[in-house]
This record gives C-alpha cells, sequence and structure tokens, in this order.
C-alpha cells in the first residue's frame, strides 16, 4: 500500500522542493495547512525557510501548533527540516526571545560575532550515533545548509550529528518519534534522497 505523508504548510520556505523530493522517492504527499487532512498521514515533515517569529506565528494563526504537539504524543514520525527543526525549541533568541513549541528543551542562538552569516552550501556531517535516519549513509558525508542560528539542546543524549562551523554546532536529532535536521536533505543530491527514503521507511 502507498505510503501518505504530510508536509506542513505554515507559508514557509522551501514546501514544493520537499514534496516534490518525496514524491520522486514513490510517496503520496499531502501538503496542506488542514489539521483533519493531516490526521490522515502516516508521517509528517515540517520545513521551512525564513523567521522564527513568523514561522511561530503562522502554526498559531493556522491552529497547528496544538496539532503538532498532539501527534508527537501518538507516536506519529515526524521530521523537522532546517526551521521546522529550531521551531521545536523552548526559545530563539532571534527577533528577541520567541517562544517555541516547547516539544524539546533548549534554545536556539545567533552564530558566533567574526562567523559569516548565513552558513551556507555543503558542510560535513558526523554521526555521534548510529541512527536509522543514517542508515546507509557514510559518516562524515556532506549535506547542505543555509542558516543564521543554530541549536543548543539542553538534553545531549537527543544529538545524533554535529557539524563544525566556527566551531561544533548539533546539526541533527533523534527522540523517540522525532527526528530533526538543521540541513536541507531535498537539497543535498542523492544522500539527501537517501536520507528521506529512512524516514519514509522508519513511518
Amino acid at each position: 500500500m502507498e505510503k501518505v505523508l504530510g508536509v506542513i504548510d505554515y507559508g514557509l520556505g522551501n514546501l514544493r522542493s520537499v514534496s516534490k523530493a518525496l514524491e520522486v522517492l514513490g510517496v503520496k504527499v499531502i501538503l496542506s495547512s488542514d489539521v483533519r487532512r493531516l490526521s490522515e498521514v502516516r508521517g509528517l515533515i515540517l520545513p521551512g525557510v525564513g523567521a522564527f517569529k513568523r514561522g511561530m506565528e503562522n502554526l498559531e494563526k493556522l491552529g497547528l501548533k496544538d496539532f503538532l504537539r498532539q501527534s508527537l504524543n501518538r507516536g506519529i514520525p515526524f521530521l523537522g527540516i532546517c526551521l521546522g527543526f529550531q521551531l521545536l525549541f523552548t526559545e530563539s533568541e532571534e527577533g528577541g526571545r520567541v517562544k517555541g513549541l516547547e516539544v524539546l528543551k533548549g534554545r536556539v542562538v545567533r552564530f558566533s560575532k567574526g562567523i559569516k552569516i548565513p552558513h551556507m552550501g555543503w558542510n560535513q556531517v558526523e554521526f555521534k550515533k548510529d541512527n536509522n535516519l543514517f542508515k546507509e549513509i557514510p559518516d562524515k558525508s556532506f549535506f547542505y545548509f543555509v542558516h543564521s542560528y543554530y541549536v543548543e539542546p539542553e538534553d545531549k543524549d537527543i544529538v545524533i550529528s554535529t557539524t563544525d562551523y566556527g566551531g561544533e554546532f548539533v546539526s541533527a536529532i533523534n527522540k523517540d518519534n522525532l527526528w530533526a535536521v538543521q540541513f536541507h536533505p531535498e537539497k543535498s543530491s542523492e544522500l539527501g534522497l537517501k536520507l528521506l527514503k529512512n524516514f519514509i521507511s522508519i513511518c
């Protein structure tokens, strides 16, 4: 039976490119902000490029904030990408102190002064532990990044990869049915597709 995945449309960023990458992998995609439609899927993806504050405002306005938390509590496999990774945490210092979804404890902080931002282009992802999301992907593979802020999780046990850019930062996490990556798998060529395929297998 064909798997159906939901890509959450909250008006920010790379929604179409994520949807197309999933379709290339043979998945039916529901790109929507409609909670009823998104409730029928096998897995959820929260992509996004843009400002943290606007992302949270859009999720709240569309009634998606509670839905995302409820879906995670129900055990639905979930993948956050870029801004969709950052929004999962307690708060961001982007645009002042802005509350996030508070699914995970931690802060989103800006790269240090003197470091060129955004961090844009290909960079290595160093695995910290074995994880199904990285199945059959070589350690220290290159993925594509575009961001000026990074996550500092309180719980270091959820960290599954780090990347170096003027110092080490967290580039992927996993806790239970929740995975999230700072890089863009949909822009990361064959290895990015492989990562998405691994997530599909988890769903």
